[in-house]
């Protein structure tokens, strides 16, 4: 083999420099004067001397190099062996699978994580620390975690400064305002001039790659419209009040540049997202709309709501559009870190097809139930406070909707490190572990009993130029 060969090489090699060696030792010794040696016989032998021992010194010196060279090579050659039999696998795709749930459990060691704080919660960790955050904000997309976290937003565009408040013409939107900014072809990262309160007069039909932040200053939208993200993807949502949605329509509305059209009714929800991907909702308040809070129907994917506080609101989220509408098997939603808060009633959420992680949430009210569904959705339940209502009645974390036992029992709804209080329980179907919850798992849980502080500062914050938010 070659490993063999080499080595007989080196050896061979070895045995002739120490002979050269000698040999160099012994020329020195002959050329040295003897005492009875007059000075003009040393002249006379010096010369051929002096040839010999640079001749023999030039070939110590070759013969060292080639030595190093043949280990050198016969090393890294072993090591090569090594190395290739160490990443040759039988199974390439059991390893593809192995990468991609690393690559989920690793959120929490962003490099961002130099600002970290220690609070537990791995997305505020990767930013919130940061006292510069106001010239460094686009880092935040660098923050998501779990289904949605490849939502760049507008992070490879320009900043984009919204310096009006109003809306007046829906299909016209004057430059400076929030209308104007989300309808650009080009990605945005869009901020506040100065806190506003919004009140649309049509639905805020956003375009893709767009980020939506309030950070460090007041802004509500409100007593209006609200939010659409209807096909489009790369979405960020964060810092805003949104509350007092109402229903709207029948209307123009510009959605580009070059496009407006005719808008039927609109439920009045807070955020709408339709048939749309990528999408990260986090850090908002939200509360009281017509509708829902955050609904993501026909086939929405790759979206991860975090961080935002619930309250006072009936049907607080909606995932999934109806039951007979398939195609929203594709749908995989991260529900993490959030405060489900005081005046909410049910769907927390409620999800109908898809997989949902719902992960380290802090359910504080409820008045029917917390999480819900029906179609056969798959329901991963991890590390969440639940505090039940006083009502004997409405004990009971979960809902199965429309649905006898002899169906529901084979969906996959798993409780797993949840904190249940007052009596709150979780009915399990299903699976209890395995495959089954493979593609509605987003990140690692973290235990239950950290959730108060992991969700302490859900919301949209109070954030201030040269100071920690």
């Amino acid at each position: 083999s070659s490993s063999y060969i080499l080595t007989s090489l080196s050896r061979r090699l070895s045995s002739t420099l120490i002979l050269l060696f000698s040999s160099f030792l012994y020329i020195r010794e002959k050329s040295l004067p003897h005492a009875e040696t007059t000075k003009q016989n040393r002249g006379r032998r010096t010369k051929p001397l002096a040839t010999a021992i640079m001749a023999v010194k030039n070939l110590i010196l070759f013969a060292s190099a080639l030595l190093i060279t043949t280990l050198f090579i016969g090393v890294n050659s072993s090591r090569s062996n090594e190395t290739w039999h160490e990443h040759a696998v039988e199974n390439p795709e059991e390893v593809a699978a192995m990468v991609d749930m690393s690559i989920r459990n690793s959120t929490e060691r962003r490099k961002l994580g130099y600002f970290s704080c220690a609070t537990g919660n791995p997305i505020d960790d990767c930013w919130r620390c940061d006292s510069k955050w106001q010239v460094r904000r686009k880092r935040l997309a660098d923050c998501s975690i779990g289904f949605g976290r490849n939502a760049i937003g507008g992070r490879d565009g320009r900043f984009y400064v919204v310096t009006d408040p109003g809306d007046d013409d829906p299909v016209n939107p004057v430059p400076g305002t929030l209308r104007h900014a989300v309808i650009q072809e080009e990605p945005l990262w869009i901020i506040f001039k100065r806190d506003m309160v919004i009140t649309l007069k049509q639905e805020l039909i956003m375009n893709s790659f767009k980020t939506i932040d309030g950070r460090g200053v007041n802004v509500h939208i409100a007593n209006g419209a609200c939010l659409t993200i209807q096909f489009v993807t790369n979405i960020i949502i964060h810092g805003i009040h949104i509350h007092d949605c109402k229903p709207t329509g029948n209307a123009m509305v510009r959605s580009s540049p070059s496009h407006y059209g005719w808008r039927t009714m609109a439920d009045g929800d807070a955020i709408s997202i339709f048939g749309s991907s990528h999408i990260w909702i986090d850090h908002n308040s939200l509360s009281n709309c017509a509708d829902g809070l955050v609904d993501a129907v026909m086939s929405s994917t790759a979206i991860t709501v975090s961080n935002n506080f619930f309250t006072h609101h009936n049907e607080v989220m909606l995932l999934g559009h109806s039951d007979s509408y398939t195609r929203d098997k594709v749908m995989q939603v991260t529900i993490a870190y959030n405060h489900f808060g005081e005046g909410l009633i049910q769907r927390m959420p409620r999800c109908r097809h898809g997989y949902f992680h719902v992960v380290n949430n802090d359910y504080t009210h409820w008045e029917m139930y917390a999480i819900g569904g029906s179609a056969d959705p798959t329901i991963n339940s991890q590390g969440n406070r639940f505090l039940a209502p006083t009502n004997p009645f409405a004990k009971e974390v979960t809902k199965r909707e429309y649905t006898g036992q002899s169906k529901w029992k084979h969906w996959n709804w798993r409780s797993e490190g949840d904190l249940f209080l007052n009596g709150a329980f979780f009915t399990r179907s299903g699976a209890g572990a395995g495959a089954g919850y493979a593609r509605a798992s987003s990140l690692s849980a973290k235990s239950s009993s950290l959730v108060g502080t992991i969700t302490s500062y859900s919301g949209a914050l109070n954030c201030r130029a040269g100071r920690r938010c």
